[in-house]
């Protein structure tokens, strides 16, 4: 997982998250939509909060499965209820990610 700090303004256009869409903060990791072990190649931008939440919902072969298919991804009850959570949090909120519920 590769983080990076973001050296652009904060809400700057075209700085948001691939999975909340809200403006990216000072830190951005990069997520494989499809898992770098299954082939991946393409990246996107996520607050790290959000990589974590999709980590902790799916494994890697239900990501590969998914093939980067954000409307299903954002359809899932548990994504969906973490992003109408989040959706009232500043760029760079953190908070403690819930383990895989398997």
């Amino acid at each position: 997982m590769e983080t990076i700090v973001n050296d652009a303004i904060p809400g700057e256009e075209g700085q948001a998250c691939w999975l909340c869409s809200r403006a990216l903060g000072t830190r951005i990791e990069w997520h494989h939509p499809v898992p770098k072990s299954r082939g991946g190649r393409e990246t996107v931008p996520l607050h790290p909060i959000c990589h974590r939440t999709l980590h902790a919902t799916f494994t890697n072969a239900e990501l590969a499965r998914i093939a980067g298919n954000l409307e299903f991804l954002r359809q899932n009850p548990g994504i969906a209820g973490f992003l109408d959570w989040v959706a009232a949090k500043p760029p760079d909120f953190h908070a403690p990610t819930a383990g895989r519920k398997r």
